[in-house]
């Protein structure tokens, strides 16, 4: 066989293919087109850009392998319509992340950065440097996959008492690294040091605002190794001019370079440039894992951390498609509207065309809409199954018979103990996913955009007084769709809107002032690209 790397990895990776006697190429960017002809597996990191074009030239290329995270450089549809398989490297820096979690944890601690600057200053301020010992203190968790594994690990060590905040992750598999699992609100008031390490969605952007700084202790302290969007930098800035947080520490901002943020300045603020995941010991880890993974599939089939559909008939994919769109999306939207973010338990109700073609692979995308609007790792077709058994998630499918209406449908429900929530939807005519009705009231939109979920008791004006709050917000409505339950006074009623352009998601606390609406939620899915359903 003949792999080609395009862009330097490890000499440990290299000397893992080396090994098997296959022919290893590292051709100039001008001769790759070129030698990726006759090539059955490619690795790149992020320089190389594997686009369609270059694609169509690899007739025998059978595997990508990223070297890192990122696939923003891989035409991951266009591989996936050649049958190329994308794999890349999750997990690979967790270490590392962690790691610095830990010193930012300890040079706050200490004022490690003040009095480094002090002594260079040709100061000699002891007393002023007095700090606190992290032994016997209180570390909450916001997030608890990989990094925040790691982290727990290393914080006992330091005899801390580790608290975590993960919807997604079982009590039992907390309890393994003596970790216990909390609410959010009493993670923020029992921690001394908070660290937060999940992914950026609606539901977590600014979830680290003037509210949630409110609950935390006074003199508490904060540590972002994650995403700057996690974070109101001004409702912080505030807390730490305040006192309210003795300290805090970010790899990560909003904007970056962070230029404006209003967080520059703060002598209590330590602050690095993104580096968390930086180190030799990452990299070298990452280009070693992807020559692995290429050299285990291309000689063996094991298949680990693909991105994409394992390989199918051109024809079936063609089929498929539009139902693995459809069971994202209704995922992510359940996962925004649930009534609560710890559900246990997700019902799949196939009927018709998904059940036919392939409802393990459909379930699979409906987990990938639900996992990735909470989890920073990326959830994949091939892993989705697997990380919803570690997070205790129960998964039921049943199929059926459509009576009447649509004949081919998928339903997705989730059950966190107390209220079910139930969406089903379609494939519309164009190709694109719809919804077609909401805990059993008939309602049909599309599932794309930022989407305005409402529900109300029918009774005359309500529809005005949203549109009539939304214009006045300067909120344009692309569509506006209402159903309720009984055609009586007073009945359940629900609406979805559909909005144009970016939406603050303040303007819910204007809609839920609006007599008889009991509900109110923006809901965030990609756009949806048309193309012609399948028949």
């Amino acid at each position: 066989m003949k792999i080609i790397v395009a862009d330097k990895i490890s000499d440990r990776g290299l000397e893992l293919l080396r090994e098997t006697g296959w022919e290893i190429a590292s051709p100039a960017a001008a001769a790759l087109p070129t030698e990726l002809a006759n090539a059955d597996g490619l690795i790149v990191r992020s320089a190389t850009r594997v686009t369609r074009e270059l694609l169509d030239k690899a007739d025998r290329l059978r595997v990508v392998g990223r070297a890192g995270v990122g696939i923003d450089n891989i035409d991951v549809e266009a591989a996936t319509h050649r049958g190329v398989l994308v794999m890349n490297t999750p997990g690979g820096n967790s270490v590392s992340v962690a790691e610095h979690t830990l010193a930012l944890m300890l040079a706050l601690a200490r004022s490690v950065p003040q009095s480094n600057a002090s002594i260079h200053a040709g100061r000699w301020e002891k007393s002023s440097a007095s700090g606190t010992e992290l032994r016997g203190k209180t570390l909450g968790l916001v997030g608890f996959g990989r990094v925040g594994t790691e982290v727990a690990r290393r914080a006992r060590a330091l005899e801390m008492q580790v608290l975590a905040h993960d919807p997604y992750v079982t009590p039992a598999a907390a309890r393994e690294l003596e970790v216990e699992l909390v609410p959010l609100d009493e993670l923020l008031r029992r921690s001394d040091v908070i660290s937060l390490h999940t992914s950026l969605s609606p539901a977590t952007e600014k979830m680290i605002n003037a509210a949630a700084l409110a609950k935390m202790k006074r003199g508490a302290r904060l540590i972002n190794c994650a995403r700057g969007e996690l974070i109101d930098e001004a409702a912080l800035a505030e807390a730490l001019r305040s006192g309210q947080l003795a300290g805090a520490a970010v790899d990560t901002f909003a904007v970056e370079p962070p230029k404006n943020s209003p967080l520059l300045g703060l002598p209590n603020l330590i602050a690095t440039p993104h580096i968390a995941g930086s180190t030799a010991e990452a990299q070298e880890e990452v280009g070693t894992a992807i020559a692995q993974q290429v050299r285990d599939y291309l000689a063996d089939g094991l298949i680990r951390n693909a991105v994409n559909m394992p390989a199918m008939s051109a024809e079936r994919y063609r089929r498929l498609r539009p139902y693995l769109e459809l069971g994202e999306r209704l995922g992510g939207f359940v996962a925004q509207a649930a009534p609560s973010r710890s559900f246990s338990r997700v019902r799949i109700r196939y009927a018709g065309e998904p059940a036919e073609l392939g409802s393990h692979v459909i379930r699979s995308a409906v987990l990938i809409g639900l996992l990735n609007s909470v989890l920073d790792e990326k959830i994949n077709l091939v892993n989705a199954g697997q990380a919803a058994a570690e997070r205790g998630l129960v998964v039921e499918e049943t199929t059926r018979r459509r009576e009447r209406g649509f004949p081919n449908t998928l339903e997705v429900s989730l059950h966190d103990g107390g209220r079910d929530l139930t969406v089903e939807g379609i494939v519309g005519q164009d190709g694109s996913p719809r919804i077609l009705s909401l805990d059993g009231i008939g309602l049909e939109a599309p599932l794309e955009g930022t989407l305005l979920l409402t529900r109300n008791q029918d009774v005359p004006g309500v529809i005005g007084k949203i549109g009539t709050a939304l214009g006045n917000l300067g909120v344009n409505i692309a569509t506006f769709a209402l159903g309720r339950r009984q055609p009586v006074h007073g009945a359940e009623a629900v609406a979805l809107v559909r909005l144009d352009g970016e939406v603050n998601p303040a303007i819910v606390q204007h809609i839920l002032a609006i007599p008889s609406i009991t509900e109110a939620r923006l809901i965030k899915l990609p756009e949806a690209a048309k193309a012609t359903a399948a028949r």
